[in-house]
């Protein structure tokens, strides 16, 4: 410090005794002024041993202070990265939140451990000031979105700085289903297809009418994953028989006599034969008929171009599989030419590379708690 800043601190280190031992409340908040002025004139350059020494200070002084001199400090203290630690945490947990709310949305002295405790223990309005961070971790939205109000809920999926985990976006999809401001809300983040298609799957016409409005370029991609869900209610609705158990044994069947080809595949998709299609394809590209599956009923054809090119399939073939898809395949014929250019450029070596990616991604995914 230089000798007027020395001289100013020795000054204030004698109002300082003074307002401890004389203990009046107007002379502690002067007292308490005077500190934060002198701490904010030269904040960047403190030490942190420096640093703890005015955390000290801070603490001797907030006792038995008012509430507005205690939300002030909070809000001068709260933006500078470099405030006293143990004061920050100490403002975070006041009861009060004019005086929690500022350190918990703008300190960068508060963790994610104490973030989290906070978040656990504290009231409603702490949550909501939280999800005001110009950065959250899923860690912290994890519980934002569990213990949140419908409010603390709808501003952290607002807040374009929080990240979520997939056990987070499960429970947001589910808060959603019925509250059409969240799902509006959830809808215009970018998400996962698979909780975006859930999100839509449950979602009101009203939901559906503002997504497109609000982002008329994604009118397609709203109206193709309406069309994917309903093509994975009726899979899913025909496979409350035996059918495709039954697929599966004939196409075992076929494979162990060397009679399942391409031809073969191609006779299924021609008939419609979704089962039987999916089946073939996974014991020829060696996958899972859940792989299949997932592929064949996305909206883009980039997946189920991956598992031709590994199954050797022709163009025409796959041209067949893909009209069997119904509304999801609804291509332009240029949309058709550019899908047959690309197929006849892909390599079956980058589509084998694509294909192990794929599967190794998907075995992980099964191994987290949250799948």
């Amino acid at each position: 410090m230089g000798s007027a800043s020395v001289a100013r601190s020795t000054n204030l280190l004698d109002e300082l005794q003074s307002a401890l031992s004389s203990g009046t409340v107007a002379r502690r908040v002067e007292a308490l002024r005077r500190v934060t002025d002198l701490f904010l004139y030269d904040a960047p350059s403190y030490s942190e041993d420096q640093i703890a020494v005015f955390d000290d200070v801070f603490h001797c002084l907030i006792e038995q202070i008012e509430t507005s001199a205690k939300a002030l400090l909070a809000n001068r203290l709260a933006p500078i990265s470099k405030a006293p630690p143990n004061l920050m945490y100490t403002l975070a947990f006041d009861d009060l939140i004019e005086v929690a709310a500022p350190v918990l949305s703008h300190s960068e002295r508060l963790n994610d451990e104490t973030l989290i405790e906070n978040a656990r223990i504290k009231s409603q309005g702490h949550l909501l000031a939280i999800s005001k961070r110009k950065i959250l971790s899923d860690a912290v939205t994890d519980v934002l979105v569990e213990r949140g109000c419908d409010e603390v809920v709808e501003s952290t999926v607002n807040n374009p700085g929080a990240a979520f985990s997939e056990n987070g976006f499960t429970r947001l999809v589910s808060r959603a289903e019925g509250d059409d401001n969240l799902a509006t809300c959830l809808g215009m983040r970018s998400i996962p297809r698979h909780h975006y298609l859930n999100l839509i799957a449950k979602a009101s016409d009203s939901v559906r009418a503002r997504l497109q409005a609000a982002s008329p370029q994604s009118s397609s991609d709203i109206s193709m994953a309406v069309q994917e869900v309903a093509l994975r209610a009726s899979m899913a609705a025909s496979g409350t028989s035996d059918e495709p158990e039954m697929a599966r044994g004939l196409i075992k069947s076929l494979y162990d006599d060397g009679r399942l080809d391409e031809a073969q595949i191609g006779t299924f998709a021609e008939a419609g034969k979704f089962h039987e299609t999916n089946a073939a394809i996974a014991a020829l590209a060696k996958v899972t008929v859940a792989t299949v599956e997932n592929m064949m009923t996305q909206s883009h054809s980039e997946g189920l171009m991956i598992l031709a090119k590994v199954t050797g399939l022709s163009w025409t073939t796959l041209k067949t599989i893909m009209s069997m898809r119904g509304a999801l395949s609804d291509y332009s014929p240029e949309d058709i030419n550019e899908f047959r250019r690309s197929y006849e450029i892909l390599r079956p070596s980058t589509a084998q590379q694509v294909l192990r990616f794929h599967k190794m991604r998907q075995s992980t995914a099964q191994t987290e708690p949250a799948a």
